[in-house]
């Protein structure tokens, strides 16, 4: 289960964090271009182009494994075609009845989407559409990995798929892709409930600009979000995550630091991660 994932996610965070220390300057955000780097010209690229190199090649034939799952594509606002999946929901009554929702996923830094397509059939078989793309420059995606890039993609991504007559709208950001759900959720977006699990409060302290960072997009009222993070994580350590889990429980959130967890599809046994899934599955559809 987890032995063909998670080396490589961690190693591809880690991989930002000894960038970290480098100080090349941040380039200005506002630029129109939605592929400026905003990190740092050359450390933004450089661990970029490190976590798509992990991540590997993509499984092109992985979702003929997993049932409903077909493959997808999404244009961005600035022509790149991002490949991604679709899980149907199951079962297909509940959509009849007015439950209709989706589940959009943003996956860890060095991983692709296809990885996760197993995993992401059980949020399927609780009545929602699952979608997740590879952010581009990933696998079988266009254009070139930039955080100011991913963070808009999935801005229009949630407002594509919000526009399609859903009823429930779900997030799902897992380490990296926590930075960027709640980047997308502090744009004042309307969703129902979202998990965001082992994302650091911050990546200003890895040479990003502030407006970026994690805690500062936290709303108002939290009450929709769960924030999970491990003890055991050597990746986001349980440090770096202790100002959001403030912030956001001050907020209303539903805050969860476990003792057992480490980083995301990386515990200890099987029966661990279960459980982790188990308890993301309960605050999205209970």
């Amino acid at each position: 289960m987890k032995a063909f994932l998670d080396w490589r996610r961690g190693a591809g965070f880690i991989l930002w964090l000894t960038l970290s220390s480098m100080t090349l300057a941040a380039t200005d955000p506002s630029a129109e271009n939605p592929e400026q780097t905003v990190c740092g010209w050359f450390k933004e690229r450089l661990a970029f182009a490190a976590w798509s190199t992990v991540a590997g090649a993509p499984n092109l034939q992985a979702w003929r494994g997993v049932q409903g799952a077909v493959p997808v594509s999404f244009k961005t606002r600035d022509g790149r075609v991002l490949a991604g999946y679709k899980i149907a929901a199951r079962p297909a009554p509940l959509r009849a009845a007015g439950r209709s929702g989706f589940l959009l996923v943003a996956q860890g830094n060095a991983m692709l989407a296809d990885q996760l397509l197993p995993e992401l059939s059980a949020f399927a078989e609780r009545g929602v559409d699952v979608f997740i793309y590879d952010y581009r420059g990933y696998g079988a995606s266009e254009g070139k990995p930039r955080l100011k890039a991913i963070v808009g993609d999935y801005r229009e991504m949630f407002q594509a798929h919000s526009a399609g007559g859903y009823e429930r709208k779900l997030l799902y950001g897992i380490s990296f892709g926590g930075v960027v759900m709640l980047n997308v959720i502090g744009g004042g977006i309307q969703f129902d409930k979202a998990v965001i699990d082992s994302a650091p409060s911050r990546v200003s302290n890895l040479g990003c600009p502030a407006e970026y960072d994690p805690v500062g997009k936290l709303p108002a009222d939290s009450s929709s979000l769960l924030i999970i993070s491990g003890q055991q994580d050597t990746v986001v350590r349980p440090g770096e995550m202790r100002e959001l889990l403030e912030v956001a429980r001050a907020r209303g959130a539903k805050t969860l630091a476990a003792e057992q967890f480490a980083h995301p599809f990386m515990d200890a046994d099987i029966a661990i991660h279960g459980q982790r899934q188990k308890i993301v599955q309960e605050h999205l559809f209970d």
